[in-house]
């Protein structure tokens, strides 16, 4: 293993380890740390300056001072090779199982996860650097402990796209000059050190709250095409727009990429997450019924996904949808129906709308993706001529969260308990995709859950179909309720639960507590 001068590796070695943490990449980590991780520090505490004016009664809005990029005529970059047609996009952690099965899925692209869908687990993070080597490399293969084999098949393959790390999480287990490096550094450092002359480095950006934000990343991309001599543009980045304030900076942040942009992406688990967390001291006019029945058809949800089209279209960038979660199952043909129906109506939406493709999470469902979406492009690799001109969205739509129709009840309350647990014990054991009740749950999931409980709780919330206010108390049996139907030993992720979930503070982040429990 290589043994750079001021980094200090605190993790054990696994196998083939030392072919990811050579002393050549980790010089590279080491100066991308050294060169931009106190402007990524800055930039987090301008965050919680933001998050203090909006707590003591401020708003959000379109930025004025940057309203000569809103006015002005540009364009992003044109679409870069494999992502002219993203119709359809599968996602899911780079362990070598699911790598193979989403490279062997139909889709367009592969949305290889480092972030919500994985754990930062030290293994996960060098050993899915290896696998995604071995991807590029068409080398992958898996043999599960029942002895069956998994094999890349032949012919065309996803583009694969890695998400990083959000700029928020560290990486305790490599050290430079004494300093935990950045989660997002080394995910894309050692991706790009490892790959970038066998495939173009493209990449999904998450979590992001600002254009700031996006332009530290294009002076990092810029920074790493100039030190290996790579043509500005190789490297292309998808920026999930998953924060409220980033809907209000969009146009903002292509424009900051727009040499390395490949569009954006609309969430939906983290984007509710951000309304909650950005305005939770705010009372009713921000409160949200149970999370299940806030669909991306509700005011203030449409506004945004009808915005963001609408904007990546003017700029030339890709407009990708959001995720279909559903898992099918063998054993009942309802609920397959049922839940097809709902993924073929959200894809139709979605297509209907001007969206150049979509996500998917299960192989299954790439073929009734990639149907609805052919069924409107037919022979065209996307439709970025759809300007959607019709679309005239205001701040005040953003903001609208008060129309969101639904009710707050003990079954919502109860199940954001009981996925919250169930999620927590997975991803403390290391896995962060986790098959619950038929939908692929991420860690968007456990903080969507945890937070509607935490402003439930601290906004006195009268369940609206037993009137029982939501105490600590309530949650508290709630959650001793679902783990007797669980069984076994879930305390750790019970204890994890309840201190992000009704805490007098609240944290900003379930997994940065979560990662210090971690080996």
């Amino acid at each position: 293993m290589g043994n750079a001068t001021g980094v200090e590796i605190t993790g054990p070695l696994g196998e083939r380890f030392a072919e990811i943490l050579t002393e050549e990449a980790l010089s590279f980590l080491a100066e991308l740390h050294r060169r931009f991780d106190a402007r990524r520090l800055q930039l987090l505490a301008l965050r919680k300056e933001r998050e203090a004016v909006l707590q003591d009664g401020g708003t959000l809005g379109f930025l004025p001072e940057t309203s000569d990029v809103r006015e002005g005529d540009w364009r992003v970059a044109e679409p870069a090779p494999g992502l002219e047609d993203r119709r359809v996009e599968i996602t899911g952690p780079t362990d070598a199982k699911m790598s193979i099965n989403a490279l062997n899925s139909g889709a367009r692209v592969w949305l290889a996860d480092h972030e919500d869908a994985n754990t930062p687990l030290w293994e996960n993070v060098v050993q899915g650097q290896l696998n995604l080597r071995d991807a590029v490399a068409g080398t992958l293969a898996y043999t599960s402990p029942e002895g069956k084999a998994y094999r890349l098949t032949d012919g065309p393959r996803p583009t694969i796209v890695v998400r990083p790390r959000g700029w928020h999480l560290p990486e305790k287990h490599i050290l430079v000059d004494g300093q935990r490096t950045s989660g997002s550094l080394t995910d894309f450092g050692l991706y790009f050190f490892h790959n970038h002359l066998a495939t173009r480095p493209y990449f999904y950006l998450p979590k992001m709250e600002s254009h700031l934000e996006a332009r530290l990343w294009n002076e990092v991309f810029a920074f790493a095409e100039e030190r290996f001599g790579r043509p500005i543009g190789t490297i292309r980045a998808t920026v999930l727009i998953e924060t409220f304030p980033a809907a209000f900076e969009m146009e903002e942040i292509l424009y900051e990429l727009r040499e390395h942009s490949a569009g954006l992406n609309a969430g939906r688990w983290d984007y509710m997450f951000s309304v909650i967390k950005k305005f939770r001291t705010r009372g009713r006019d921000f409160l949200l019924p149970d999370r299940n029945s806030v669909t991306m058809t509700v005011p203030f949800m449409r506004a945004y996904t009808e915005l963001l089209v609408r904007t990546c279209h003017k700029r030339g960038a890709h407009a990708i949808g959001g995720m279909a979660a559903f898992i099918p199952s063998r054993r009942d043909a309802a609920v397959n129906q049922a839940a097809f129906e709902k993924v073929s109506a959200d894809k139709t939406r979605e297509a209907g709308d001007g969206f150049d493709g979509s996500w998917v999470a299960h192989p299954d469902l790439v073929p009734l993706c990639r149907e609805i979406f052919d069924g409107v492009l037919r022979d065209r690799p996307n439709q970025l001529e759809r300007l959607r001109e019709d679309v005239d969205v205001a701040a005040a739509d953003l903001l609208n969260v008060a129309a969101t129709p639904g009710r707050r009840t003990e079954a919502g309350l109860r199940g954001a308990v009981s996925v919250g647990v169930q999620y927590l014990d997975a991803w403390l054991r290391g896995s962060g995709a986790v098959a619950i009740n038929n939908l692929m749950e991420d860690a968007a999931t456990a903080e969507i859950s945890r937070s509607q409980v935490w402003q439930w709780l601290h906004n006195g919330v009268e369940l609206d179909d037993t009137g029982e206010k939501v105490t600590r108390e309530l949650v508290e049996r709630l959650a001793s309720e679902e783990l007797a139907k669980l069984g076994g030993d879930l305390s750790a992720a019970h204890d994890l639960f309840m201190e992000v979930a009704v805490a007098d503070e609240f944290v900003d982040f379930l997994t940065i507590p979560a990662y210090e429990r971690m080996p």
